[in-house]
């Protein structure tokens, strides 16, 4: 492109000169100490074509340099990076943005009305402090409260964008630099990708911008809230309300008083959540499906689901029958460990110890026991011989181990 005044439309006067970039965090790089070079009407403008400042700066260690590539004009009328042409508020393509905010871009591509437009909106910004954007941005107030945009924007910097690029020699299995080489020695992506095919006029004026196209779709597959067919459950759950009194019954009826009248409202404060009656299910609702994912009170996004009043789910518990498990055995009777006629349910564990027989009392006068004196065992009769009952009685379970005798213990015996 000639670059004289006989052979240029525009008059060098007209000519960008900037002191210093527009950029977003993430192209700036973590670097607080870095060096930008200036170059005075050194490059051209990918969109407008015109010779602007060109700025040219490391973001940090293991990165590399980058530039800008359009001028301080084209990115305000767009509000967006002089380099990677995103979105300075919420860091989206410019395509999402104008998706969300319903914009349709009426900007001319080429030729006289393209000058025209700029030298227009130039002179419009320039009426301004310059910190705000033009075109038909510049008439929207509210776009930060846009709930398609606070969920798909990125907040933090992404400084892996600022990668070097593959280098295109270790691909050939050609590079000879080893560990001193700039470029990244990595296997490439598929070159099918539409990632792969990326330009910045389409990514400026937001058409066929694959990034755009893949947060369109992963929009499109969030979750939603859907209504229970019980038409009469008009209350909704809100959950993670923090420490108690961090977000009070003021501040909830404040918000959801807007959908429709309030029957009811219980805060739980050891548990953090409330439970909002509404009187109508239209309102309850329409409160849901704006609130669900969106809802910011104090700085905290609370979660929407529908619930139910505390008695109805009461009384589905208590109305709630168990099926019985199929194939187990019937449960045994309690043993009757002293034979006493009686079931073991209907004697107490008193009652049998009391039928114990105690020991025999030695006399008074005789101190040392007799020669040969064997020890009494226990107390305890031996286990009943199993006998035929009547058929209306429980019959009567016998264990091996309660025979004393069973591993041939005859008692200790004094000499």
């Amino acid at each position: 492109m000639a670059m004289s005044k006989s052979s240029y439309t525009y008059n060098r006067k007209s000519w960008e000169d900037a002191e210093f970039p527009i950029l977003c965090q993430t192209c700036l790089g973590s670097n607080p100490y870095l060096r930008m070079m200036k170059d005075r009407h050194g490059a051209e403008c990918k969109i407008c074509q015109r010779p602007f400042t060109n700025f040219r700066w490391m973001p940090g260690v293991g990165m590399r340099y980058k530039k800008t590539e359009v001028c301080q004009t084209c990115a305000k009328m767009k509000n967006v990076c002089q380099t990677c042409l995103l979105d300075l508020e919420f860091g989206l393509p410019v395509q999402v943005r104008d998706h969300a905010l319903q914009i349709e871009d009426t900007i001319p591509k080429q030729g006289a009305n393209r000058d025209f437009y700029i030298q227009n909106q130039e002179r419009e910004m320039a009426l301004g402090d310059g910190t705000t954007p033009g075109g038909q941005l510049a008439k929207i107030m509210d776009a930060g409260s846009n709930d398609l945009l606070r969920k798909l924007a990125r907040n933090q910097p992404y400084y892996q964008r600022n990668k070097p690029h593959i280098c295109s020699f270790f691909v050939k299995g050609e590079c000879k630099r080893g560990e001193e080489c700039p470029y990244r020695h990595e296997k490439p992506s598929d070159p099918d990708d539409p990632l792969s095919h990326q330009n910045m006029r389409d990514r400026y004026y937001g058409n066929n911008d694959p990034v755009a196209d893949k947060l369109l779709n992963r929009a499109k597959q969030m979750p939603t809230l859907q209504p229970p067919e019980d038409q009469t459950i008009t209350t909704l759950y809100v959950g993670d309300l923090g420490p108690a009194g961090t977000i009070n019954d003021a501040d909830l009826r404040n918000y959801f008083y807007q959908f429709g009248e309030i029957r009811s409202l219980n805060i739980l404060n050891n548990k953090g959540c409330a439970f909002i009656a509404f009187t109508t299910r239209t309102a309850a609702e329409r409160a849901a499906e704006r609130s669900f994912n969106k809802l910011i009170i104090k700085g905290r996004r609370l979660k929407i689901r529908w619930g139910r009043p505390q008695t109805a789910t009461t009384a589905e518990t208590e109305k709630r029958k168990m099926e019985p498990v199929a194939g187990l055995p019937n449960p045994c009777p309690i043993p009757n460990f002293f034979d006493d006629g009686e079931s073991g349910a209907s004697t107490s564990k008193r009652a049998r110890t009391e039928q114990i027989p105690m020991p025999p009392v030695p006399p008074a006068a005789s101190f040392a026991p007799p020669a040969n004196l064997i020890v009494p065992k226990f107390p305890y009769a031996a286990a009943p011989i199993p006998t035929a009952h009547p058929s209306n009685a429980p019959d009567k379970v016998y264990y091996p181990s309660q025979d004393p005798q069973r591993l041939g213990a005859k008692g200790d015996i004094i000499e």
